[in-house]
């Protein structure tokens, strides 16, 4: 029932969005003297959506969308040494090391282990994507390695098609139902949801129960349930 199987990246097989929570936390002290916590949250997230298409996602988009959300709520207050410390905060996620998670290795290598062709599907910043890959040594395991520019339909649909597989045939792991679960089963094929303690807000969808209801949908606790599965789709009439 599946002819190949792909792996979200960042908080799927890797911790990722610790790094920008604790930049933030750090971004809110230094920040304090002009804005409320609250605040700064709250119209930084408002400043990373309207600045999606402009910077996509990443640590990048992250920084710029950092600094104008400072100098919008600290105005001629903002300093120059703030400027400098955001960017500061900015090159440390980018310069992060890469945390596996717990199991991450041993279910890739088993998706690996079952001769199928494995695909590392990850959003983002091309070089730092592609930084992280590297530096987790997981990328010499599989077949391909696609850094996109956003995880809808359309984009999963050219993905698919660049390597030759079959939507219907395909099964996606990963942590976020909006970018990992509803494109993928939108487009006819599988998907496994390994949920990370932490979620960006973007990531949120109003309503996942058509997600969940879907037969070709699966929960998990864990990576370590994924092996069973996959060995369930295999062996399927």
């Amino acid at each position: 029932m599946i002819d190949a199987i792909g792996f979200d990246c960042d908080d799927t097989l890797w911790h990722s969005e610790a790094a920008f929570h604790l930049t933030q936390e750090r971004v809110r002290e230094l920040l304090a003297a002009h804005t409320d916590a609250e605040t700064l949250d709250r119209r930084l997230l408002e400043v990373e959506r309207a600045n999606l298409a402009l910077y996509g996602y990443g640590a990048k988009a992250f920084t710029l969308s950092l600094i104008e959300t400072a100098a919008e709520l600290a105005g001629d207050r903002l300093t120059a040494a703030d400027v400098q410390s955001l960017l500061d905060a900015g090159k440390e996620i980018l310069a992060h090391p890469v945390d596996l998670l717990p199991g991450a290795r041993a279910a890739l290598q088993h998706a690996v282990d079952t001769g199928l062709p494995v695909l590392l599907v990850t959003k983002g910043d091309l070089f730092h994507q592609e930084a992280k890959v590297a530096r987790s040594g997981l990328g010499e395991l599989v077949s391909a390695v696609e850094v996109i520019h956003e995880k809808d339909e359309s984009t999963y649909a050219r993905v698919l098609r660049r390597n030759g597989i079959d939507p219907a045939r395909f099964l996606m792991v990963g942590n976020s139902m909006r970018s990992d679960v509803a494109p993928v089963l939108s487009l006819g094929g599988w998907a496994a949801h390994v949920p990370h303690d932490l979620l960006w807000e973007l990531e949120r969808l109003d309503d996942e129960s058509h997600l969940r209801a879907s037969p070709r949908f699966r929960a998990m606790s864990s990576l370590a349930e994924l092996a069973p599965w996959i060995a369930e789709l295999r062996t399927a009439p």
